[in-house]
């Protein structure tokens, strides 16, 4: 079944309905053909759809009829075949996200429904994001005031951010917040993890593809910085990108120029670019894995995120907004730590920082007889014994295990003569993860 997304057709003319069905059937929407306004109503009541292609001229009811008093939110796009000025602009006032001329090209049809889709998407995602309160930067520690004054003087300027700190540290909510304080928080927030994507497709997420650019690109695709028009961009784990990448992402922020892959024409964007990494981008530089020109570029304003050690007494006040959300969640009593296991969690080193004591509080929502958490319930939930003996054997474990994927990389890249994508099919896990792999243990390809 399509998961491309469900599109009512409304139109009185059959074989209307049954052509535009049949071009969007063959790109994998899923379609429902409508006679009249009263129908179309019925069919919403009854499951919701992502998008309504409505004509303006209907029995009973007028498209704009329906329109004006549309009982439930749902893109709209307007067909008409009399178009004019006035009537698209009446539409549009009315809320349509598109109005399509007939007859209507394949062509034409395809980017409206692709475009107010997307449009529709990302509307979703900045309602979600608005709903998010300022509570995601919790903390009432020194560290943390200063981080969100510091916030609060960068996110009203245009300037390139470069937000640095350890991972779980709370990088991408510094982002959110710098886009929800900015000028340009009524546009989208677009995000890309540079190393969760494959390097030979991060190109084409970034600047988007035109049809046939390349095996499998059967349609045009808008990469994510046309996505980001109008709003901001953040690139995370920029440290990851490759460095043939990185030259065309410096040429891009030098002059506001996108080319898709398989494209000829260039287009203008117009956003704000945040970056964000965990790693040293200065000694990356000095390492040659990153360009220095581009890190120039892309650390105007750089912004440190704390890790969690650095403010330990913010844990209670995190514990007890993480363990209300868990377990409001899961409809279950109130629980508290006691202090004996606050203290506990103070001392303790956090490497995965927030995120890790976000993961440990939503375990122990799950797994503990409540309502009150000791001592003696939290440490088998920490996951470990918390002793010397048992510290050591965990470094020699860790030991043996880094020597042994050491040993069992090298022995796919040695088969495979040096073809990561082949020794990543191997080992079984895609390039990207077997060259940070690599990188982090310093296996050479040859």
């Amino acid at each position: 079944m399509s998961d491309r997304g469900r599109i009512l057709i409304v139109d009185d003319e059959p074989n209307i309905r049954r052509l535009l069905s049949g071009v969007l059937a063959d790109e994998g929407y899923s379609t429902e053909s409508i006679g009249d306004a009263e129908s179309l109503s019925r069919s919403l009541g009854t499951r919701p759809a992502d998008l309504v292609l409505l004509d303006v001229c209907l029995p009973g009811a007028s498209g704009m009829e329906w329109l004006r008093e549309a009982p439930v939110e749902v893109p709209i796009v307007m067909m008409s075949g009399h178009a004019n000025i006035d009537l698209a602009l009446q539409a549009v006032r009315l809320g349509a996200v598109d109005f399509l001329e007939k007859p209507i090209t394949a062509e034409r049809l395809l980017l409206s429904v692709s475009n107010a889709l997307e449009r529709s998407r990302l509307a979703a995602e900045n309602e979600r994001l608005r709903r998010q309160t300022e509570g995601e930067l919790l903390g009432e520690g020194a560290v943390l005031h200063e981080l969100r004054r510091s916030i609060a003087r960068i996110a009203p300027t245009a300037a390139t951010v470069l937000i640095t700190g350890e991972s779980g540290s709370g990088k991408e909510l510094v982002a959110r917040a710098l886009h929800r304080q900015s000028d340009r928080r009524g546009g989208p927030l677009i995000q890309i993890n540079c190393a969760a994507i494959p390097s030979e497709l991060l190109e084409s997420e970034l600047f988007g593809h035109e049809k046939g650019a390349f095996s499998g690109a059967d349609r045009l695709r808008r990469g994510r910085f046309e996505l980001a028009d109008g709003g901001t961009l953040l690139l995370d784990e920029i440290g990851e990108m490759p460095v043939a990448l990185q030259a065309k992402l410096l040429r891009v922020i030098e002059d506001g120029m996108i080319t898709r892959l398989g494209g000829e024409s260039s287009r203008k964007v117009d956003l704000r670019l945040l970056c964000s990494t965990n790693v040293d981008l200065a000694a990356a530089v000095d390492s040659g894995t990153f360009r220095e020109d581009l890190y120039h570029r892309i650390c105007v304003l750089p912004l440190r995120v704390p890790s969690l050690r650095e403010h330990p007494e913010d844990i209670e006040l995190y514990v007890d907004n993480f363990l209300d959300e868990f377990c409001t969640e899961l409809g279950r009593e109130r629980l508290e730590l006691d202090a004996a296991a606050l203290d506990l969690l103070r001392g303790r080193e956090f490497r995965g920082n927030v995120r890790e004591l976000r993961n440990l509080m939503q375990r122990i929502a799950i797994l503990a007889s409540g309502p009150i958490v000791g001592v003696g319930e939290l440490k088998p939930l920490l996951g470990e014994s918390g002793s010397a003996t048992s510290q050591a054997v965990r470094g020699t474990l860790a030991a043996e295990l880094e020597a042994l994927e050491r040993k069992l990389i090298r022995g796919a890249v040695d088969a495979a003569e040096g073809n990561l994508a082949e020794a990543a099919r191997r080992l079984g896990v895609d390039r990207a993860n077997l060259h940070r792999r690599m990188k982090r243990l310093q296996i050479e390809r040859g």
